[in-house]
């Protein structure tokens, strides 16, 4: 962002000079590396700029293959801001040259960006700076991105048709409760008679959303509004996640998937060198809040000299076939290859069961849809056929 910093120059008095900075520290350093005494510093008007966020996959990628090539790291770091295009994207590589000029490691200047650079992408750098294998931990850390966002995507994708799906079905029974069931109901006020209790409550509730159609549309927005600020509440999204864990299967395949991140992103962190405890340490906020106690406890049983398979079987953060994998890795020493294994595994039951539940789901949802607008219609035409069979 741009600040607008007031300094004192003998040469010139008093100026205010407006500066790129990521915050009015950076702001200050810059104007002292300049000779400048700062006298105040103040955040510019804000102006609507398109920003982009520093893509880690991408960059990562990139540097990879420039330290590859034989460029130093500063050399790699000045190629890659130089080719960048995005403002907010080369101000961050702008910063991370300059922490490198000023004599800082990587992982220290990455960890003056928090909110580009994770913790976990932080703490991987810095695990590798030891042995001097920058390349193969940035390797598996993209390696790490990329499996999660696949199981990401086969979630979303699974997803993408049953809400397609249901949208469809609520458009077209709004549809017919607000626009066709009101003219019905016309129709039978004219002709007069007596109408099922069924198909009485049906045209009641077409006459209500065709005179209050406004606010029956105000109100249902402000319902979702609240919905989702509800679900972006810590409190609410775990009350909902220990909801869901209650369910038979679901509650199942959501252990799983959080299994999976647990154990690929402390295979990672082992195969970097880095402690198991700390590897778990820094895991815990990955975790649902429901598991966070659990991966806490075993984390302090592993510090006190409890084994790590022990310790994860004590707290339900395993299953019985990764029990017997762990304890292999135990013997032979490769519990970061091991964990990477296990989360694999699990993956692949998660796209067992994601495939099965879709062609479950998809029929399933299709029939309850067809058959509530087929009620729908019915209790429409149903006094037609009462005048019909009167007639005869």
């Amino acid at each position: 962002m741009r600040f607008h910093v007031t300094t004192l120059d003998g040469g010139h008095g008093v100026a205010v000079q407006e500066l790129d900075a990521l915050d009015e520290a950076d702001a200050q350093r810059q104007a002292l590396g300049r000779g400048l005494r700062v006298l105040g510093i103040r955040a510019a008007p804000w102006k609507a700029t398109r920003r982009t966020r520093l893509s880690l996959v991408a960059f990562s990628n990139e540097l990879v293959a420039l330290l590859e090539a034989g460029l130093s790291l500063v050399e790699a770091i000045d190629a890659l801001t130089e080719k960048e295009r995005d403002d907010a994207v080369r101000l961050v590589l702008e910063g991370l040259r300059r922490r490198l000029y000023e004599g800082s490691s990587l992982s220290a200047a990455l960890g003056e960006f928090p909110s580009t650079f994770p913790p976990l992408y932080v703490s991987t750098v810095r695990a590798s700076e030891r042995s001097g294998a920058i390349p193969e931990a940035l390797r598996r850390y993209v390696a790490y991105q990329v499996q999660l966002e696949l199981l990401r995507k086969r979630l979303v994708n699974a997803s993408i048709y049953p809400a397609v799906l249901l949208g469809a079905g609520l458009l077209v029974l709004l549809f017919l409760v607000a626009y066709v069931v009101p003219r019905f109901s016309g129709i039978y006020e004219e002709i007069g008679g007596e109408l099922p209790a069924a198909s009485r409550l049906l045209m009641q509730w077409g006459r209500l959303l065709d005179a209050h159609g406004q606010a029956v549309a105000a109100a249902s927005l402000a319902g979702t509004a609240l919905l989702v600020h509800l679900l972006r509440r810590p409190g609410v999204r775990a009350a909902a996640g220990r909801a869901l864990s209650r369910l038979p299967m679901v509650g199942r395949q959501l252990a799983l998937y959080e299994l999976a991140r647990l154990y690929r992103t402390v295979g990672m962190l082992l195969r970097g060198g880095l402690p198991v405890v700390t590897a778990f340490d820094m895991t815990l906020g990955l975790l649902a809040e429901a598991a966070r106690p659990r991966l806490a406890a075993a984390t302090r049983e592993v510090r006190e000299g409890r084994s790590l398979t022990d310790a994860l079987a004590a707290q339900g953060l395993t299953t019985p076939v990764a029990e017997r994998m762990l304890r292999v890795a135990e013997r032979g020493g490769n519990m970061g290859e091991m964990m990477d294994r296990i989360a694999a595994f699990y993956d692949e039951e998660l796209s067992r069961f994601v495939d099965v539940a879709t062609r479950l789901i998809e029929p399933a949802m299709m029939a309850g849809i067809g058959l509530v607008i087929g009620l729908v219609v019915v209790l429409m035409y149903f006094p037609i056929f009462e005048l019909a069979g009167s007639i005869r």
